[in-house]
């Protein structure tokens, strides 16, 4: 699976209620998730290491940025080839 292909299938879920639920109320879903992984990574750097459960916080992480993108009407596959393959990517990062 792709980028598009998993936004659309995040739209095709999800869309009407994440349209309803809007932009700000989504990002404080998505701030959660970042929450939820960085627990996640915290275990893991203790020793108590689960990896399906990383796996996990990484697709949620996902399928929310996905959410996001889809009510404020970004294209994500778009976005990051504009950014990272035409642009060739962030400067002063290496």
């Amino acid at each position: 699976m792709d980028i598009a292909e998993f936004q659309q299938l995040i739209r095709d879920r999800y869309y009407p209620t994440d349209s309803a639920r809007g932009p700000e109320a989504t990002f404080l879903w998505l701030a959660e998730e970042f929450g939820e992984l960085a627990e996640a990574i915290g275990r893991r750097q203790r020793g108590e290491e689960n990896q399906a459960q990383l796996a996990e916080e990484f697709a949620d992480l996902l399928a929310w940025l996905a959410t996001l993108a889809n009510i404020t009407g970004v294209d994500l596959t778009d976005a990051v080839r504009k950014k990272y393959v035409d642009d060739g990517g962030p400067r002063g990062t290496k």
